[in-house]
């Protein structure tokens, strides 16, 4: 969703923020499908979750100090990772 807001024109900040708020609902979505299919390991998400909350504070808080531009070019580098790693991943 990212990539998409920020060929829309938001800055970085919002365009984080506002695809957390649509995962978050598409999160609540699936979570209710996968509880009826039972394939939760709530011990486990629920650490993950913790662990989310730390992260996401943290990240909220560094997204500020850094601008669009630079922003872009992280986040790019950071798929185009990605994507290597997965290509070569055997």
């Amino acid at each position: 969703m990212v990539p998409i807001l920020l060929y829309l024109g938001f800055t970085a900040q919002k365009a984080v923020g506002t695809s957390f708020l649509g995962i978050l609902i598409i999160s609540a979505s699936a979570l209710l499908a996968h509880n009826k299919l039972a394939n939760i390991d709530y011990k486990y998400g629920i650490l993950l979750g913790l662990g989310g909350i730390l992260d996401a504070q943290i990240g909220a808080r560094l997204v500020e100090h850094v601008d669009t531009a630079s922003f872009k070019k992280i986040f790019a580098a950071v798929l185009v990772g990605l994507a290597v790693y997965l290509v070569v991943k055997k």
